[in-house]
């Protein structure tokens, strides 16, 4: 099945770099994996990101698929193909940026970019298990990216490890300046809903870190995931309902933007109110432990057999969404569960601290190898 859906050659000599096609590349029409963008003009110029990449030396050699208008958790595609998760093929790749997270566990380039709107870079990191990074809201420019407007959506990499994933965020951000591990940390463990062996599979993980683990419950999390719902609907209603009356909008998209058009402004304002609420808890959870840990997902990938149904899939973000409505930095990291299975352990910091975070990574991949 299709992982890209453009193959380039543009740029350095540096590290290989595949981009979402949600990302404006010059030259090259941003279709968004969507029959109804088909005809879309070529971009006249490229997003801030890319030019970030282009001037750090990289060599962009393609355009990755996605779920259709990045608009579903599965990454399936009926109009593009779905990506094949290299490593797990029985299992949905996740989305949206399914192209991006299977090029990477493939093989395919050094690290690719993403955009996660509500767990669209960690959902399908944690399917293909590599390393996929939410940065804080704002900290990488979305100029050139769709959709134009978004108060959730974030730019981020994937990498096959931690390394790579620090390298990709010095290119895409001047700003990110690499620090070293803290000695000794706290950290705070949410307590969620999930998987048995999937909360085993984590607990043994942060077990084995060194790290000091304190219980950090976060009781907003529901209600959170409910408004970051609410958002991304009324948000992405605004970005595509007019490509609605076209008929060439995959079901499960089609399905899904009627339903967006019915959210109604009351429902957008107790949403921000949520947001103000839940960002206060999040942050006071921070001020306790500098970084949270929970699951990316309550439970394994979807087989692609049985995901058809993208309404009843977006469950699958329950523990991702909270983050984007709150605007905070999170990172999936992979582990192996014990059924085989790839598991996604999620580390949530304080906005800004996008270095700790990845310092913190880091050293749990390497304790975890030893």
């Amino acid at each position: 099945m299709t992982t890209v859906v453009e193959q380039l050659a543009l740029g350095g000599n540096g590290l290989t770099v595949m981009v979402k096609d949600t990302i404006d590349i010059a030259g090259y029409a941003t279709r968004a994996s969507s029959r109804a963008l088909d005809t879309a003009p070529a971009a006249l110029e490229h997003a801030e990101v890319v030019k970030a990449l282009l001037n750090g030396g990289c060599r962009i050699i393609g355009k990755t698929n996605l779920h259709e208008l990045a608009f579903g958790t599965t990454g399936l595609n009926a109009w593009t193909g779905t990506p094949i998760n290299p490593l797990y093929p029985e299992c949905i790749p996740g989305g949206s940026s399914s192209g991006s997270a299977a090029a990477v566990a493939a093989g395919l380039a050094d690290f690719s970019l993403g955009t996660d709107t509500g767990g669209s870079v960690r959902v399908p990191a944690a399917c293909c298990a590599v390393f996929g990074f939410k940065p804080t809201y704002g900290r990488i420019s979305r100029v050139g990216v769709m959709p134009r407007q978004s108060s959730l959506d974030c730019v981020g990499p994937f990498a096959s490890n931690m390394e790579l994933l620090i390298a990709a965020m010095q290119v895409i951000d001047p700003t990110f300046i690499p620090v070293s591990g803290p000695v000794s940390l706290r950290i705070g463990v949410v307590p969620v809903t999930a998987h048995l062996l999937i909360l085993k599979t984590i607990n043994q993980a942060l077990a084995q870190s060194g790290f000091t683990l304190d219980q950090a419950p976060l009781p907003g999390m529901d209600a959170a995931y409910d408004a970051a719902l609410t958002v991304i609907n009324r948000e992405t209603w605004d970005a595509y309902g007019s490509l609605l009356p076209s008929g060439l909008l995959g079901e499960d998209i089609a399905e899904r933007l009627a339903h967006a058009a019915l959210t109604r402004d009351e429902e957008l304002a107790e949403a921000e109110a949520v947001r103000q609420a839940f960002t206060r808890e999040v942050d006071a959870a921070l001020a306790r432990t500098p970084i949270l840990a929970l699951p990316t997902m309550p439970d394994y990938p979807l087989r692609v057999d049985d995901a058809a149904d993208t309404r009843a899939a977006i469950g699958m973000t329950r523990l991702v969404r909270p983050f984007n409505l709150s605007g905070h930095p999170a990172l999936s990291m992979p582990l192996r569960g014990q059924a085989g299975l790839p598991v996604g352990l999620q580390l949530i910091a304080a906005k800004g601290a996008d270095e700790l975070l990845c310092a913190v990574a880091q050293m749990l991949s390497q304790r975890l190898e030893q």
